[in-house]
């Protein structure tokens, strides 16, 4: 069976940060999206706990361009009031391939690992827009989702080259998908090449930063031969 989806994302702005440079209050645009960023669009479109989305290339198909932005943050003292500068991508759209590979964790699910009906649940979820609202790195950055086939239609950066953006923010290591009972934060250093970038899995991340200790919870769930469960 399938557990691959290709998708293409775009939206008016975007906002992809270093979640360890954003407490300051002001926030920059990575200039390529996350691959943190794009789990969250891809769950956004369909997700349950029986699996887990794992991003395989991002095609940037549009210039890549900033604008700063003044945003007036709410303040809890009357007395003070701040301006901060929000740098977002304007304009964006990314073609997106990923597929599916299940929660090794939740054995209490094991009984809904039906590739097939995923698959195709996805797929019609995919042709509605998603099941739930999608963004681009953050909730201001509304977007859009359609179907489409991986490096169809002409790209700004199909005969750019090689290009590199240095350390870069991956992703989150959560312990109810690794197992390991510490959170941490992954980087890595992205390269482009004509517009494609391919990610790293998880677990090839050798850069990592903890977090803290703590421990996978499992939310109780509903005995495994009930389907309303699985709809």
């Amino acid at each position: 069976m399938k557990n691959q989806i290709e998708f293409k994302v775009y939206g008016r702005r975007a906002l992809f940060s270093d979640p360890l440079t954003r407490v300051g209050g002001e926030k920059c645009s990575y200039q390529i999206p996350t691959y943190e960023a794009l789990k969250g669009i891809t769950q956004a479109i369909y997700w349950k706990p029986t699996l887990i989305w794992v991003i395989d290339d991002v095609r940037v198909m549009k210039q890549i361009r900033m604008d700063p932005q003044n945003i007036k943050l709410r303040q809890y003292h009357k007395d003070i009031a701040g301006l901060s500068v929000f740098t977002y991508l304007t304009d964006v759209e990314y073609q997106v391939r990923a597929h599916f590979e299940w929660n090794m964790e939740r054995k209490d699910l094991e009984g809904d690992r039906v590739e097939g009906k995923h698959y195709q649940i996805a797929c019609r979820m995919l042709e509605r827009g998603g099941r739930r609202d999608v963004c681009l790195g953050s909730r201001e950055c509304q977007a859009y989702v359609e179907p489409c086939c991986f490096g169809e239609g002409d790209g700004f950066y199909d005969d750019q080259g090689l290009l590199t953006f240095g350390l870069m923010y991956h992703g989150f290591n959560y312990p109810s998908e690794t197992g390991d009972p510490e959170m941490s934060i992954r980087f890595w250093k992205p390269e482009m090449n004509n517009g494609i970038i391919h990610f790293l899995r998880p677990s090839e991340c050798t850069i990592l930063k903890q977090v803290r200790k703590t421990s996978a919870i499992h939310p109780p769930t509903l005995g495994i031969d009930d389907e309303s469960l699985f709809d």
